[in-house]
């Protein structure tokens, strides 16, 4: 992805802060507020002290404490209101951003989802935010602070300390310094960490997700290792990022114990040697203390340096996912109708990325009419879930057209053709409520009795009324504690609510036996007879009653026909039938070959092949 400027980061990442706009610019000026009275409060006490040694009365003490108190208590009153202004801006701006990818996620294509891995998206939403949050929250607060500080320190140290303040500018630069080589140092490798950080959430969600496959195979040990080693080059990351930061404590240590014994030394042999002259004891005090605050700026400009320096690789991250354009869009004027359910590829071909070297379709040409009911088989890899997922434009095509309705689906609104093309997919995903809650995603005003009359012609009302809970069951997320068949089952009630003019089951009915398989195919041809049906299957039962079968062969179409035709023609059709039903091949075979006789057909010898 194109590395992105300066000014591109700020744009980007600035569009998130919004209604928090107010506090992000109140909280500066309450700051420089605070900064303004914390360098007037030694001013005034040198006076105090100078005053003190030159016999003051009570009421001139009374007086500068009186006024001495009132600006601490303007300070703190500062301060405090800049902490709860900077914490709602810096929270509300991490809960902005959180919505902003969220929200754009959802927008995204799934050829954009591949260009990020789910882990890398969660990363990004919560520990690249949070770093950002954090250095956001310093931006405006302690970066304001600190520099401001610095300048006001030194003003005021050579108001009160003349030439001798020239220590302090010394010191800044040579920590400037060393602030800017350290920060140099140590950005290569934050941008590596937060890589590794994916890697780390990669194996964790690829265990947890897999966790009954791992222990089944007693792989414990082995994922173990893994995740240590995953843990370990971050562990040796930050210990290296680390030693170069531990630099900044003993590189300030230094600077403060040089300006002390400076200021003192040579302070208090000018009040010594001057007899009071060039300077007094309360100029000594006021600029130790101004002294004291600069390097305590210092130290915390260098806090700030290592945070934004951690967080600017965060930031980059971020405008990734916010700056990523959905790779299909609406056309301007875009159909909101979809006609009826007929499909036709139109010489269509189609690969996952540019730079693929081969196609993963390859010249489709196949049309379907509305209402029919296709089978797709085909060996593994034969890209049958490729085909099917052009239909509802989750990809579109790199050559030629795929039409719905008898019209190009990027014609169409997005969300009107999706909403009219069902499809259980091969890996079934419920979500983490109650069963109801599930299949009302099908439509959300769906009654009781419908989604009971769903589930009854998807084979799943007889376990749901099993379940203590009834259709209030609440389903785990992922649906863990279901079985495979029963998610499936549910999963296909849940697109049968849709009453889409297309149903695309992508091996959604593996899971569950052939009758129960039968059964669902019957339900279909009662509840929706008007719609397009496309079974995609493995096993060759579950298309036998299909009006067609698309035979599909290294991303091609290697054959489209009957059932029985196929049986007699097609070599990859009649060899996954045979695998499947080797019992029952010779007497079908046999029954074919009558049939093709009384016809008057040739019969091709099958022994032969």
């Amino acid at each position: 992805m194109q590395e992105l400027t300066l000014k591109e980061l700020v744009q980007t990442l600035s569009g998130s802060i919004r209604e928090f706009k107010k506090t992000s610019i109140l909280t500066p000026i309450l700051v420089t507020g605070e900064v303004i009275i914390e360098c007037i409060i030694p001013f005034y006490t040198a006076e105090l002290i100078d005053q003190i040694n030159a016999g003051a009365t009570t009421a001139a003490v009374l007086h500068y404490g009186l006024v001495l108190v009132a600006l601490a208590l303007l300070s703190l009153a500062c301060g405090a209101a800049a902490g709860y202004t900077c914490s709602v801006a810096s929270t509300g701006f991490a809960r902005n951003l959180r919505h902003d990818m969220f929200e754009n996620i959802q927008t995204f294509s799934f050829s954009n989802i591949d260009r990020f891995s789910t882990s890398s998206l969660v990363t990004r939403l919560t520990t690249d935010t949070n770093n950002v949050q954090q250095a956001y929250m310093m931006l405006i607060r302690t970066a304001i602070r600190a520099p401001m500080m610095i300048v006001f320190a030194v003003i005021m140290a050579y108001v009160t300390g003349g030439s001798m303040a020239t220590i302090y500018v010394i010191v800044a630069v040579i920590l400037g310094f060393f602030l800017f080589y350290i920060a140099i140092k140590v950005m290569p490798i934050f941008r590596r960490i937060f890589k590794k950080y994916d890697a780390l959430n990669d194996s964790v969600e690829e265990n947890v997700a897999g966790i009954r496959v791992v222990k089944s195979y007693v792989r414990e040990d082995y994922e173990k290792e893994k995740f240590n080693a995953a843990s370990g080059t971050l562990y040796h990351d930050f210990v290296h990022v680390e030693r170069i930061l531990a630099l900044n404590g003993p590189i300030f240590t230094l600077a403060i114990d040089v300006v002390y014994a400076s200021v003192i030394f040579f302070g208090s042999r000018a009040i010594i040697q001057s007899a009071g002259v060039s300077m007094q004891v309360g100029q000594l005090s006021a600029l130790i203390t101004y002294g004291f605050s600069m390097l305590m700026s210092l130290m915390m400009l260098s806090m700030i340096f290592v945070m934004v320096t951690m967080s600017d690789e965060s930031a980059r991250r971020i405008c990734q996912v916010l700056r990523e354009q959905s790779d299909l869009s609406n056309p301007a004027e875009p159909l909101t109708e979809v006609p009826d359910g007929s499909i036709d590829f139109d010489h269509v071909s189609f690969k996952y990325s540019p730079d693929a070297e081969r196609q993963a379709l390859t010249d489709i040409d196949l049309h379907i009419k509305s209402g029919e009911v296709i089978g797709v088989i085909g060996g593994t890899g034969s890209s049958k879930s490729t085909l099917i997922q052009l239909v509802s434009r989750l990809y579109d095509a790199t050559e030629g057209t795929v039409l719905v309705g008898g019209h190009d689906v990027r014609d169409y609104d997005l969300d009107t053709l999706r909403d009219k093309v069902a499809v259980v997919l091969q890996r079934n995903v419920l979500f983490s409520g109650t069963i109801k809650e599930n299949l009302r995603w099908g439509d959300k005003d769906a009654t009781d009795d419908e989604l009971r009359e769903a589930c009854e012609l998807a084979q799943a009302d007889e376990f749901v009324k099993l379940l203590p809970d009834g259709y209030d069951t609440y389903i785990e997320q992922g649906g863990t504690n279901v079985s495979g068949g029963q998610k499936q089952r549910l999963c296909i009630a849940r697109a049968l609510l849709k009453k889409p003019k297309i149903l695309i089951l992508d091996d959604s009915t593996s899971a569950v036996d052939t009758k129960t398989d039968q059964l669902i195919r019957d339900g279909f041809r009662s509840y929706i007879p008007e719609t397009t049906k496309i079974i995609i299957a493995q096993r060759t039962s579950s298309v036998q009653d299909a009006d067609r079968i698309v035979v599909m062969d290294d991303g091609h179409v290697d054959a489209v026909d009957t059932p029985e035709n196929l049986l007699r023609t097609n070599a990859i059709y009649r060899d996954i039938y045979m695998t499947q039903n080797k019992a029952s091949h010779d007497e079908r075979m046999a029954e074919l070959e009558t049939e093709a006789l009384a016809s008057g057909e040739e019969v091709e010898d099958h022994d032969e092949r």
